[in-house]
């Protein structure tokens, strides 16, 4: 039997496509799509038994990792060790520090390998705890293959994007700068490469007009994505895991988005600027410079009225129209005369100085502009509800 992944519909992409999964294991032919947008995994029938436990060590960081880990162990399998990364600023990561409390072992390496080479005592120390599969929720350290093809049913990570398009770091960053119409995550088993490895599980979800990274993360990719692992851990632990390789058409790949690239380039439609801000929003955060001043802007809207609101012009070098400053914010305007409004960070620094000043048009932001792994609590109080929901 078969189940079938249908076009994407994303921007840019091409003719779109159909991809074909193998369906393993007995039950009735799963529906092409289910109405929550999954591509395969909750259309696959459930195994009245309780899959085989496994030995896993957990490989990553940050709530999304403690989430996954906890319900791995809810599912009935061993932990036997979990990775994270080092003590920052005397503050463990969230993974670890739930491990610790279970009295798992937890191992922080600053690193995995050095010129290229793995680590032989960091190898030895995973090596000795025999997990018989890796789990990569959210790891930002280069593993090397050594560990990845260690266990027997091999190595899973988690990717904010539906693979082939947008491998990378910046994954979501890009779904929302393309303009994509449709985002999601996949699931896939590790190789050699950059987000290369054969498909296990995707889901897809709308792409709102106005979606941030953190709206995207928050909405879907943290909730829906914990689950998906767990949902891909339980397909291994049932010998029904499909592992289909990736195709080239479709394929892209870009870098990491730090500050110093998310400079606003204003010879673009209005669209692609609105795109750029939100997909920059809040990190590394959209920006440019103008009256002495570097700007950084959040909560981008598209202006699809037409109308001009008044407001004291500012001028912004590169732009095709001086801004406006409005009581709803900065009105900026694309080289096609459409209009974007955006919020600006309240207090920021003179260029060229170490001084701090009010700008012009400044609202205070909705949400902290720190990385998105650090808003644990909120998510903490979120995930019961979510799990309501589980599979």
């Amino acid at each position: 039997m078969e189940l079938q992944r249908w076009p994407q519909g994303w921007a840019g992409a091409g003719q779109a496509r159909a991809v074909q999964l193998p369906l393993l294991g007995p039950g009735p032919a799963p529906k092409a799509r289910e109405p929550s947008g999954t591509l395969w995994p909750s259309s696959f029938p459930r195994s009245s038994d309780s899959p085989a436990a496994m030995k896993i060590a957990v490989i990553g960081q940050s709530l999304f990792g403690q989430e996954v880990y906890c319900h791995l162990r809810k599912e009935g399998h061993e932990v036997v060790g979990v990775f994270t990364v080092p003590d920052k600023d005397g503050k463990a990561d969230p993974l670890g520090l739930e491990a610790e409390k279970d009295g798992v072992p937890v191992f922080k390496f600053p690193r995995w390998r050095t010129r290229g080479q793995a680590l032989p005592d960091v190898v030895a120390k995973y090596q000795a705890l025999g997990a018989e599969l890796n789990v990569l929720p959210f790891c930002s350290q280069f593993i090397p293959m050594e560990v990845i093809s260690a266990p027997c049913h091999g190595s899973i990570i988690y990717h904010p994007s539906l693979l082939p398009r947008h491998r990378g770091a910046s994954a979501i960053n890009w779904t929302l700068i393309h303009g994509d119409k449709k985002g999601g995550f996949t699931i896939f088993w590790a190789d050699d490469g950059l987000d290369t490895g054969d498909l296990l599980l995707q889901k897809e979800c709308e792409i709102l007009p106005d979606d941030t990274v953190s709206t995207l993360y928050n909405r879907f990719l943290f909730p829906e994505g914990v689950k998906g692992m767990v949902q891909a851990v339980r397909l291994i632990a049932e010998g029904r895991a499909p592992r289909l390789p990736q195709p080239e058409e479709g394929a892209t790949y870009e870098g990491i988005q730090k500050k110093e690239t998310a400079k606003i380039n204003w010879e673009q439609p209005a669209e692609a600027i609105h795109n750029w801000i939100r997909g920059n929003d809040k990190v590394p955060g959209a920006w440019t410079e103008a009256c002495g001043q570097k700007l950084t802007f959040f909560n981008s809207t598209l202006n699809t009225t037409g109308l001009v609101p008044e407001g004291e012009a500012l001028p912004i070098p590169g732009a095709h129209r001086p801004g406006l400053v409005t009581k709803a914010g900065l009105v900026l305007f694309g080289n096609d005369d459409r209009m974007v409004t955006a919020l600006l960070r309240p207090r920021i620094h003179t260029v060229g100085s170490g001084h701090t000043h009010s700008c012009p048009g400044a609202r205070a932001p909705q949400l902290d502009p720190r990385l998105l792994w650090r808003k644990q609590e909120n998510m903490r109080l979120r995930a019961p509800s979510v799990w309501k929901t589980a599979p």
